[in-house]
């Protein structure tokens, strides 16, 4: 899926991964962050994580994707919420993101391991920004149980891509991370997020019936509907993993 596609399918979400606002701010209820902590997310879509961060727990920082079209959504955000003064948005690739010898106190990336090349690669980028102390926050999804031969290739995924909830931790260990808090999505979230692209496709190929990217979107939506409904959406979690450096 093209980026542009991308920014079809997402156009009526501020959430860009199956998490509610409930557990959004339940999560940085457990990350905690102190006043003026320096957060940076990575691959940051819309913003919806740092500016809401921001007002509720004062923090400062940067957000970095490579779509316009979130980052303008991102920065109406932050105006929208007050919080504009105490944060950037760069339009970048977030896998070669550069993030100064400083470091940030928060690294977050949710839902986009897809910047390092998988789980291992983006931990390794987010922990390079992380001062010492800090915590990483890194959303991933996860085999509710084993996969099928038939269901990865609808799901268009490899059966190692992911692994289940015992294997996601070792593989945080291995990285040398410890996993202090979780915060996992639930199936209604996922059929919710799913469900509102359809929504969001289907109008716009009704308001776009002879754009260029028509027939892609037809096709795109067409195969998310009938990949979650026989396979998605029993076999695939996510999840939002808080992770300290281990000790």
């Amino acid at each position: 899926m093209s980026l542009r596609h991308h920014e079809i399918a997402e156009a009526g979400n501020r959430i860009l991964s199956p998490l509610t606002y409930e557990k959004l701010r339940l999560l940085g209820e457990l990350a905690a962050p102190e006043p003026g902590a320096r957060h940076l997310d990575l691959a940051c879509g819309k913003g919806e994580l740092l500016a809401t961060w921001a007002r509720d727990h004062g923090t400062t920082g940067v957000g970095v994707d490579i779509s316009k079209v979130f980052l303008d959504a991102a920065r109406e955000r932050a105006a929208e919420l007050g919080v504009a003064d105490r944060l950037r948005f760069e339009r970048a690739d977030a896998g070669a993101y550069e993030a100064g010898p400083d470091g940030y106190d928060l690294v977050t990336s949710l839902g986009a391991t897809w910047i390092g090349g998988g789980l291992a690669g983006t931990l390794e980028l987010m922990r390079r920004a992380l001062r010492p102390g800090g915590t990483m926050i890194v959303g991933e999804a996860y085999w509710r149980s084993e996969p099928s031969d038939e269901a990865c290739r609808e799901l268009e995924l490899e059966r190692d891509d992911f692994t289940g909830l015992a294997g996601t931790n070792e593989r945080f260990e291995a990285a040398g991370l410890e996993l202090v808090e979780m915060v996992l999505a639930d199936p209604d979230s996922w059929d919710r997020y799913m469900a509102s692209q359809w929504r969001t496709i289907s109008d716009w190929l009704r308001a776009n019936p002879g754009h260029q990217d028509a027939p892609d979107m037809r096709d795109f939506l067409r195969h998310a509907r009938t990949s979650h409904l026989a396979h998605g959406r029993d076999l695939l979690g996510w999840g939002a993993f808080v992770l300290r450096p281990a000790i």
